[in-house]
């Protein structure tokens, strides 16, 4: 039998006129009462050095509800703002615990409209969903079905993206269904020729979803920057210019979850290399190819896709010399430019660069299967509560 997760089932839905502005103006008194609520927070640390909690900042919602100034934060559901006020609490204990950055104010242009509901805050009946202060359910296209055994939504996120669509994430507790064991393994390299290559020799080649809208998306940009900040043009020339983002990310996010599914169905033990994305984002010669391949998106759906369905995801060392590592000896060449492509090792071996690092990647993660030596705990998903394994190979000299 499967665990139990908490699972979110994203789906698009269309609003009325009426409900549309209803939700924008739940989405500024989210962002307005999280704003006032980080500023009350910093105040009292910077001028009295005093820890403001999540009671206090409730209190002083309340407060501010019936100052004539605010009033206006009567006229949404206060459910979405308790939840903002939550949300910070959450980001104030994740910096403390030095897990992140200190929380950092809202923009009206650049955050994330959204709002969250809880059980208090919408109804969820015969496939309808309604939140509060709203009569009509919303227009939501059901593009799959809640999963059998899926329990009712604990909470549901309103959400509106920079090109205009609205979608709803229904959080639910679910059991995925389990997968047969399997005794198959393979190491998995990312690269930018090819998005991956296995062990098995198999390569995948790289969408490059963006480079395929380049133009596209360079000439609407260009007719962006001459339009006039502030005019309707110019909102109109943005929106152009956030479709066609939103289109690159649909595909490089489905294509992602079709390889992600296939290998974690394939395979029981699954070995990938721990990279240092946002500092390899730091040449900016391959910063937009390393973008657009996602990596981090990559490594993030194998990690929960492995922990709902039982397979085993082992995390190498970022420093375990893959690439120059002979597979079949065990001998370590020199350094190696990344436009060496293949190589010949003394013992006489010829190898393809990037499918001898996915063997020497599997060998190294099925040492750590066999006798468990050099493991140590890898970062916790947000998803499945659980961690991957790492393993902490040694640098070897060359």
């Amino acid at each position: 039998m499967g665990i139990r997760v908490k699972r979110a089932f994203k789906y698009r839905f269309y609003p009325t006129d009426a409900q549309a502005a209803d939700l924008s103006r739940t989405f500024g008194c989210v962002r307005k009462v999280y704003n006032m609520a980080l500023a009350a927070r910093t105040e009292a640390w910077t001028l009295r050095q005093e820890r403001v909690d999540y009671n206090a900042t409730s209190a002083m919602l309340t407060a501010w509800k019936k100052t004539e100034e605010l009033a206006f934060l009567n006229e949404v559901s206060s459910v979405p703002l308790q939840q903002c006020l939550r949300h910070l609490q959450r980001a104030f204990t994740n910096f403390f615990a030095k897990r992140a950055k200190y929380p950092r104010f809202k923009s009206k242009r650049k955050s994330r409209a959204s709002a969250e509901y809880t059980t208090s805050g919408f109804t969820f009946r015969d496939g309808k969903l309604t939140l509060a202060k709203m009569t009509d359910p919303l227009d939501v296209r059901w593009s799959r079905p809640l999963p059998e055994g899926a329990s009712s939504p604990s909470t549901v996120t309103v959400s509106r993206d920079a090109a205009g669509r609205w979608f709803v994430s229904l959080l639910c507790d679910d059991t995925p269904a389990s997968m047969p064991a399997t005794a198959e393994a393979v190491g998995i390299d990312a690269g930018l020729s090819h998005l991956v290559t296995l062990s098995t020799g198999e390569k995948i080649a790289n969408p490059r979803h963006e480079r395929r809208d380049r133009t596209r998306l360079a000439r609407a940009q260009r007719a962006l920057a001459k339009k006039t900040r502030g005019s309707a043009n110019r909102a109109r020339a943005r929106l152009r210019v956030a479709k066609i983002h939103a289109k690159i990310a649909d595909r490089r996010r489905d294509g992602l979850h079709k390889l992600t599914t296939r290998l974690v169905r394939d395979n029981q033990t699954l070995v990938i290399e721990d990279l240092t994305v946002r500092h390899m984002v730091k040449n900016h010669t391959l910063a937009r190819a390393i973008s657009d391949a996602s990596w981090t998106e990559l490594r993030s759906m194998l990690e929960y896709k492995a922990a709902w369905y039982g397979r085993r995801l082992v995390v190498v060392d970022r420093f375990f010399p893959s690439s120059r590592l002979c597979s079949a000896c065990g001998t370590l060449a020199s350094k190696m430019s990344l436009n060496v492509r293949t190589w010949t090792c003394d013992c006489g071996a010829t190898h393809d660069r990037d499918v001898n690092a996915a063997k020497n990647l599997l060998a190294a993660g099925l040492a750590v299967s066999v006798c468990g030596a050099g493991v140590r705990p890898q970062r916790e998903s947000s998803r499945t509560g659980q961690s991957a394994t790492k393993q902490k190979t040694p640098r070897r000299k060359p």
